[in-house]
């Protein structure tokens, strides 16, 4: 007779051993036919999963985030299926979800195109037609490498062979389709609503250059067609603001092939760029930061002491002098400013102390990674750290989360969602500074007031941190700045100062950058405004345009009279008639004409 306990706290008891499915049933016929899955005990299983003893449970539909995450992996299934279906000498390897929706990769003589889009949807929308029961079968793994090399999915032994022998595994079959996989999916076919094919892709099996190199197919899906029709016009949007095409058409920047991954900054591009850093260097300023500078170039011994060069070291520019030394362009600023630190002897009633340096840095990105400004090899940071005794982190961690969300709003960006991320697996440091670090930051989130979701795992390799995330506006989610509790690397690098008592203590270490780096926040700000950057931003703010010929010197005169009062201006005293001029600086955003 087992009891089930739901989220509000409200029991249901029942006579037998009873599904997920029946219990949904047994609240009303609508969640039931709502009703995806199950969170059981906090584990997700299908809905025909049988409980035969007290147990707590959720019913997942489609409005919560794991019942989305069911309905695409399902739908990679039934991609897999429709492709086999219409080439049935395919092989099959994985299909994971990812943002938006999942990818499957196949091996197939047939090379896929974008025309083959329509006719695979076509099978695939055949399949949910049938409303074909969605059942999970458990086998040993032995099993399973048979099962499928039976079939000639040889791809798909492989990776079964790869899993340990005592291990068992789940299949899950729809019709005349079975697959390898953990589960949860939803009952049936029917269940998928609303999905559409976006892109091919090649990528290596087992991403290796070695092996064959299948065809990714891409798709997105969503609970109804409303869903994935918003998404889909979210797409077109945000492709008309893609800001590299704007940068081109406004003249802000460009990139070339002789310097990968790095900015050429043209005159209106670099005037954005100065603009955004004079207000945070003024922010800054008010708030008791000190403006340093540290070098592009530093020998690897550094690196090596810090632990970036075993993290890192692989993503770093470096250079060998002649006396076989090897130096290291920085890939970021944090160990130099330990280094300032160090200069001479820190007491207690130095700290805190706030350090903050536009420090550019270059780190080796993957060719394929690259993606305008939001993606680069050379970047600026405006990075800072505060030095601190350990009962000073929650209020630091205070001024500087108001002083990010101060900042944001200056930019228009008042949505902004909070992620704490705690200790990762590979990590530097001792357990107890951990504790310390996690318990100071979440108090000063819980301080703050600020909702915020946990990211178990997800800390930086010397230090638990929050994550600042703006939502664009089109509905955008942007991972910008960052806070970081470290304290490992200022012991590492030799940092220290004197107590009340005389002792010698190691201080803590905030990381903190505002944007990230400046190039990416204005890469999000271009597409956030569409190229049509607020006021005080924008790089040419106003233009004079005269009715006519008649009247150039007095347009003159105004423009130099705008021009002293600080605004950046110009006079058009070209040979076309207004309309002509209107609309040439309209298209070129320029936010106020006279």
């Amino acid at each position: 007779m087992p009891v089930i306990t739901l989220p509000d706290g409200s029991k249901r008891e029942f006579d037998n051993a009873v599904t997920v499915m029946e219990v949904a049933k047994s609240i009303g016929s609508g969640l039931a036919k709502a009703t995806l899955a199950g969170r059981l005990n906090d584990e997700l299983v299908d809905a025909n999963t049988v409980i035969e003893s007290d147990a707590s449970l959720q019913l997942i539909t489609a409005k919560d985030e794991a019942g989305l995450e069911i309905i695409r992996h399902s739908t990679s299934h039934l991609l897999a299926h429709a492709v086999k279906r219409l080439h049935p000498t395919a092989q099959v390897t994985i299909g994971p979800v990812i943002d938006n929706g999942f990818y499957y990769d196949f091996s197939c003589e047939h090379v896929f195109t974008p025309d083959d889009f329509k006719k695979i949807e076509k099978e695939m929308q055949r399949i949910v037609s049938s409303n074909a029961a969605i059942t999970r079968s458990v086998v040993t793994r032995d099993e399973a490498v048979k099962f499928f090399r039976d079939l000639g999915e040889h791809y798909k032994a492989e990776i079964i062979e790869s899993i340990p022998s005592n291990e068992d595994l789940s299949l899950y079959t729809q019709d005349d389709f079975t697959d390898l996989c953990r589960g949860p999916h939803v009952p049936s076919t029917s269940k998928l609503k609303a999905f559409k094919l976006m892109k091919i892709a090649g990528a290596y099996w087992r991403g290796d250059a070695n092996n064959e190199m299948l065809q990714r197919l891409y798709g997105t899906a969503w609970n109804d067609k409303k869903e994935l029709n918003a998404y889909l016009e979210r797409l077109e949007e945000a492709e008309k603001r893609d800001h590299r095409k704007l940068a081109k058409a406004l003249g802000f920047f460009h990139m070339q092939e002789e310097a990968p991954g790095m900015v050429f900054w043209h005159e209106k591009g670099w005037t954005i760029y100065q603009q955004v850093e004079q207000y945070i260097r003024d922010k800054l300023r008010l708030n008791g930061y000190g403006e340093i500078k540290t070098p592009q170039v530093v020998d690897r011994v550094l690196w090596e002491k810090s632990g970036h060069w075993e993290k890192y070291g692989e993503n770093m520019y470096t250079s060998e002098t002649p006396d076989e030394k090897v130096f290291a362009i920085k890939p970021m600023n944090c160990p130099g400013h330990i280094q300032v630190f160090n200069q001479g002897l820190k007491s207690y009633r130095d700290l805190p102390l706030r350090i903050t340096e536009f420090g550019k840095v270059h780190r080796y990105e993957p060719s394929g990674a690259l993606h305008g400004l939001l993606r680069v090899r050379a970047f600026t940071q405006d990075d800072a750290h505060i030095f601190c005794s350990e009962d000073q982190i929650t209020s630091e961690c205070l001024n500087v989360t108001n002083l990010i969300l101060d900042i944001y709003k200056d930019l228009g960006f008042e949505n902004v969602i909070l992620k704490y991320s705690d200790r990762p697996d590979s990590r530097v440091g001792e357990d107890h500074i951990w504790d310390k670090a996690e318990k100071a930051l979440l108090e000063a989130i819980k301080t703050s007031k600020l909702e915020y979701t946990v990211n178990k795992g997800e800390g930086a390799f010397y230090g638990p941190k929050i994550e600042f995330v703006l939502r664009d506006a089109i509905g955008r989610d942007w991972q910008c700045g960052t806070l970081q509790v470290d304290l490992n690397l200022p012991g590492r690098l030799g940092a220290s100062f004197v107590d009340k008592d005389g002792s010698k203590k190691i201080p803590v270490m905030l990381h903190r950058a505002l944007f990230g780096s400046l190039e990416r926040f204005i890469g999000i700000l271009i597409e956030n405004y569409s190229g049509k950057l607020p006021f005080w931003i924008a790089p040419l703010q106003t233009v004079v345009i005269p009715v006519s010929n008649d009247f150039d010197n007095y347009a003159k005169e105004v423009n130099i009279k705008v021009r002293e009062a600080g605004i950046s201006s110009e006079v058009d005293l070209k040979n076309h008639n207004l309309n002509y001029k209107i609309r040439e600086h309209s298209l070129l955003k320029v936010p106020v004409l006279l």
